[in-house]
């Protein structure tokens, strides 16, 4: 079969969807690997590297016209041109957009979106949102050090004494307790909060204070026990005791990073814009969620995030001196370990949809076949929601 990896062109995307180590196993399985020139270069990888692995380095035209195309984000309409019908797509393909999923499969492709794998013990080896959302909570607490204007952790010197960061963490998925992890090894003083009581344990093992909002109704436990791995939407109720707490906890912080994200809604807000606007002089914001949350600006279209003042992909700096982040490929900031991680991801989903004839096959009685199938080339079946 050949294989297919371009060169990612949307704004921002550094990452590839295969490394040398991918495509050399590709090869040793069988397969005729193209990589488009200069596919890799922004994540540390060489044309030569690509080269001693097995793979030949084509053009955007070749890489696309292969049997089975990888990618990072979803191919332009310009980009789905170069494919051809009956062709297979892997990547992280936003199975929520139903636009761009009909487009996919009025072309004939058979499309597979990673993000829509089950949280199960089998498919953690090709969870691209773990690994990638591993990488956003690192990076996010380096950039908050980077635009905080103190020092994070506490320091003794001859010229007086340095109080530690204060960081409070919105969300304990992968990405929040991640943050918690390194922002502990910066020296940080670290609260969190997250709907779920289950991760109250994951939070005071990595050195955080867990900030607890009590049930106070069996709907409230209920959703708070989330939904395949992820949080749910908590009722207003709860949401307004969360809210009042953040408040309280955020006007002490010096850093708030964001993360929480409900897949196929809007971003829940958790930082309200008067909150923000009580933090100190100097308080920095990273929202995780910036672009994905409800619209804040119905002539712009423009969407918050967690926080209703976060603008996708800037720096936004109040009256009051709070800079608000909302970066919205942190995993890409670290391109090259985070094309590691996600091209092992894809390439541990190859194996399951490539047979012993070295051949793809949709196995709907597979669990993460059918759970990650977009798009049905043979049928040009859109998959039910």
């Amino acid at each position: 079969m050949k294989i297919g990896i371009p060169k990612e062109t949307l704004a921002r995307e550094q990452r590839v969807a295969a490394t040398p180590e991918t495509v050399k196993k590709y090869v040793d399985q069988g397969h005729s690997v193209t990589v488009e020139k200069g596919a890799g270069t922004r994540a540390s990888f060489a044309d030569e590297q690509y080269t001693a692995a097995g793979s030949t380095i084509g053009s955007a035209e070749q890489a696309f016209a292969s049997d089975a195309v990888l990618k990072v984000q979803a191919p332009t309409d310009d980009e789905l041109k170069l494919m051809k019908a009956g062709s297979f797509l892997v990547g992280m393909l936003d199975p929520s957009n139903k636009e761009r999923a009909s487009v996919l499969a009025n072309a004939g492709i058979t499309a597979f979106a990673l993000e829509a794998a089950p949280r199960t013990t089998r498919a953690q080896s090709l969870d691209v949102l773990s690994s990638q959302a591993n990488i956003a909570g690192y990076k996010a607490v380096l950039i908050a050090a980077d635009l905080y204007p103190r020092f994070m952790p506490m320091l003794m010197t001859a010229a007086g004494t340095v109080k530690a960061a204060r960081v409070l963490i919105l969300g304990a998925g992968v990405a929040g307790l991640q943050a918690i992890a390194t922002a502990k090894r910066l020296g940080c003083v670290i609260e969190a909060s997250d709907v779920r009581p289950a991760v109250k344990e994951q939070i005071e093992s990595l050195g955080a204070k867990f900030l607890d909002v009590p049930y106070e109704t069996d709907e409230e436990r209920e959703y708070a026990a989330g939904s395949g791995g992820y949080a749910r939407s908590m009722p207003q109720s709860w949401l307004e005791r969360q809210s009042k707490l953040v408040h309280e906890r955020a006007k002490a912080a010096d850093i708030v990073i964001s993360t929480a994200l409900i897949p196929g809604r809007d971003a829940p807000t958790l930082l309200s814009a008067e909150t923000v606007l009580a933090m100190k002089p100097g308080s920095v914001v990273i929202d995780l969620a910036a672009g994905r949350g409800p619209v804040v600006d119905q002539a712009t279209g423009r969407r918050g995030g967690n926080c209703p003042l976060a603008e996708a992909d800037e720096v936004v700096v109040t009256e009051s001196g709070v800079q608000i982040c909302g970066y919205t490929n942190m995993a890409s900031l670290v391109s090259a370990d985070a094309s590691a991680l996600y091209a092992r991801n894809v390439l541990d989903f190859m194996k399951i949809v490539i047979n012993k004839e070295g051949k793809f096959e949709v196995n709907m009685d597979d669990d993460i076949v059918a759970a990650t199938l977009l798009t049905n080339g043979v049928s040009s079946a859109l998959r039910a929601a």
